[in-house]
């Protein structure tokens, strides 16, 4: 079974760093990923966007998959490519402090105020780490330990400092979904 991640925002909020570490928890799962990142020449402020494929085993889909179970949408911006992607049936996380755009209702959709969420809990850049903390509660793609050591492997040496505080906020991203209010995602069995 594959399974299909896309990661939107825009440069600067940690897409790349989050999509990064989705592939590389997977991996320390034993399971086969695709990690394909793309963006612009800025540093901040243009589009940034991560495909992240997970699979049991060889993974058959290209680099850039033409559709996709599952996103997560760092600000409106540039979400509409990746929204035209999502199968139905998909589901989708957003974060509801900068994404203001209605999303169509043949996916499920979960609003998180990330940002919010990481300045609240002292790491205003942690929006991302937030994000895919309730992206593992919400699909069980990856399991919350394994996000961890991987963020601990994925965080160059210059940036140490910030490890115990993108924990802390992977953490809190993966307690604030309520599986009583929002049910975990269960895959579906085919590739469809």
């Amino acid at each position: 079974m594959e399974r299909e991640l896309l990661i939107t925002g825009i440069g600067g909020q940690g897409v790349q760093l989050a999509a990064q570490v989705v592939a590389r928890a997977a991996t320390l799962e034993g399971r086969e990923v695709l990690f394909f990142g793309l963006y612009g020449g800025m540093m901040r402020g243009g589009n940034t966007d991560s495909t992240v494929v997970v699979a049991d085993a060889p993974i058959e889909a290209p680099p850039v998959v033409a559709q996709a179970w599952s996103a997560i949408g760092m600000h409106d911006e540039f979400w509409a490519p990746t929204e035209a992607r999502l199968r139905p049936g998909g589901v989708v996380l957003v974060n509801d402090a900068t994404f203001t755009s209605t999303i169509r209702d043949d996916v499920t959709v979960l609003r998180i105020a990330a940002t919010d969420l990481a300045t609240e809990a002292g790491n205003p850049l942690g929006g991302s780490m937030v994000m895919i903390g309730a992206y593992s509660a919400l699909t069980g793609l990856v399991g919350v330990d394994s996000l961890v050591e991987a963020m601990r492997a994925s965080i160059p040496s210059y940036r140490q400092q910030h490890i115990e505080a993108n924990e802390q906020v992977i953490r809190l991203g993966y307690e604030h979904v309520d599986p009583g209010v929002h049910p975990a995602w269960v895959p579906a069995a085919t590739n469809a």
